[in-house]
């Protein structure tokens, strides 16, 4: 294992420097053609599920160049530069980043394979509406997923339908049996988007590179670093399943820290001489 020294590395290497300027200029020309052109380019570039019509396999790529919010861009830029800077003067320019578009790719797979298993859990519950379309259930089955309704056009439709649900009738049943249906699309229809998959592959990389350097929580709380790997892991894991911070791809986050894990150690056991 290696200790950092800050005077051996230079503080804004090739890789960082160019993510840096690439993830901002990203977020600034999303910012732009969303209230000038009233555009939303996460449409193109944010991660889709492979049923939504939206999908492209390039996003899988480019979904870790887009980003929410400014506090988005910025945990996940300041994070890359504290730690991969000190990563890619270790490994160089080339290894680096191999090493972050692999892991921001494996986040990416991991939040579509657990995406997967949450499409067949509303599945189940869309056909159990199915087998008894009623008022009552119609409200259950939307108010019990209202975090996949993304779409305002579909939220204003189910809320006007379920308004004027007055009687029973064929059409109604029908019409209801439809929108629910479709409520099992919009969940692939939801983006994803960020470099977090790929800066907690490099954070993971920094824990066992360095796992006795020490990290300051709050820029107070000292930590070792190979402790806060492991917490914060630990944190992730919990968070997705228990839906701690909705809205938060927690299982990207988990499989760009495997998915470093998996490569960290496979460079190291077939080049141990030369990479650390």
């Amino acid at each position: 294992m290696q200790e950092y020294r800050p005077s051996r590395f230079e503080i804004l290497p090739l890789i960082v420097k160019n993510l840096l300027i690439i993830n901002g200029l990203m977020f600034l020309a999303t910012q732009v053609l969303q209230q000038s052109f009233n555009y939303d380019l996460t449409e193109l570039l944010g991660l889709h599920y492979f049923t939504s019509t939206y999908f492209k396999p390039f996003q899988l790529i480019t979904h870790m160049f887009m980003h929410g919010n400014f506090m988005h861009i910025f945990s996940n830029m300041f994070a890359l530069w504290m730690f991969g800077a000190i990563i890619e003067n270790v490994w160089g320019p080339k290894r680096f980043l191999m090493f972050y578009l692999i892991c921001g790719i494996g986040g990416a797979l991991a939040h579509l394979g657990y995406t997967a298993y949450e499409m067949y859990d509303i599945q189940l519950a869309v056909d159990q509406y199915l087998s008894e379309p009623t008022r009552d259930n119609f409200k259950y089955l939307f108010e019990g997923h209202s975090d996949l309704l993304y779409d305002d056009d579909f939220v204003n439709r189910v809320n006007a339908f379920y308004n004027s649900w007055n009687s029973i009738s064929s059409n109604t049943i029908l019409q209801s049996q439809e929108l629910a249906q479709e409520l099992a699309l919009q969940m692939a229809n939801i983006p994803v988007v960020g470099a977090s998959g790929a800066v907690f592959g490099v954070l993971l990389a920094f824990g066992m590179l360095f796992p006795n350097t020490h990290i300051y929580l709050y820029f107070f709380i000292p930590m070792k670093a190979k402790y806060f790997v492991f917490l914060y892991g630990l944190f992730e894991l919990y968070a997705g399943f228990s839906d701690t911070q909705n809205g938060v791809a927690h299982f990207a986050h988990l499989g760009g820290m495997l998915v470093g894990f998996i490569l960290i150690k496979y460079w190291n056991k077939t080049r141990r001489r030369d990479f650390f």
